[in-house]
């Protein structure tokens, strides 16, 4: 009986010390995954909230940029912490001023749907132009739907839409999409502006 009792407590303590055992902090690279996929809240919460302390730090204290992104989100949404919106707007200004694509994309997001501040879609384009710059393919998404929309100057639609017209994607749900948005800021274009912005360089008159 006791020999059971031994094996019993010994699996017990196995299956605790498993189910606590410590998370490994983000690579930045698996923070862009994640961030890109849009499930770097749940990820946070999945892994039991282990990382809040590391996560921080990291945008406290050494300022990182991704990390400012993760943490303002987290401030925002309540996530591990209690919520505290003001502060997390913050902290995605910042990372943004640091040239973070992601935090910009969501900037310009929360602008474009009026969500903790001023609906201000014209503001949107401004936060998302130097993400999409920069190459993030779903600040240009974003951008050409802007565009689209009738939001910032005509005299960027050219390059906007020269921009995602030449991207690579990854899946067809992409492309798909993006070929969608092209269409429809093409309606606002002349045809030959168009068939200008479609060639592989973008050569202004």
């Amino acid at each position: 009986m006791l020999r059971i009792s031994l094996v019993l407590f010994s699996l017990i303590s196995t299956n605790a010390f498993a189910l606590t055992e410590a998370v490994d902090i983000y690579s930045d690279q698996q923070l862009i995954s994640l961030i890109q996929s849009n499930q770097y809240l749940q990820r946070v919460k999945a892994d039991d909230c282990q990382l809040v302390q590391d996560i921080e730090a990291r945008a406290e204290v050494l300022q990182q940029p991704l990390y400012q992104f993760l943490w303002g989100e987290m401030l925002i949404n309540g996530v591990c912490v209690k919520a505290h919106p003001s502060r997390g707007m913050m902290l995605l200004q910042t990372s943004a001023e640091q040239g973070s694509s992601e935090a910009m994309v969501k900037l310009a997001d929360y602008y474009y749907r009026g969500k903790l501040v001023v609906k201000d879609p014209n503001r949107a384009v401004q936060y998302i132009l130097p993400a999409a710059a920069n190459g993030n393919l779903n600040a240009k998404m974003m951008l050409v739907r802007l565009f689209g929309e009738g939001y910032g100057s005509p005299t960027d639609y050219e390059m906007g839409y020269h921009w995602l017209y030449n991207s690579i994607f990854d899946n067809d749900a992409e492309q798909k999409k993006a070929s969608s948005l092209l269409q429809m800021l093409a309606a606002k274009m002349p045809a030959s502006v168009v068939a200008r912005a479609q060639q592989s360089q973008l050569y202004k008159r």
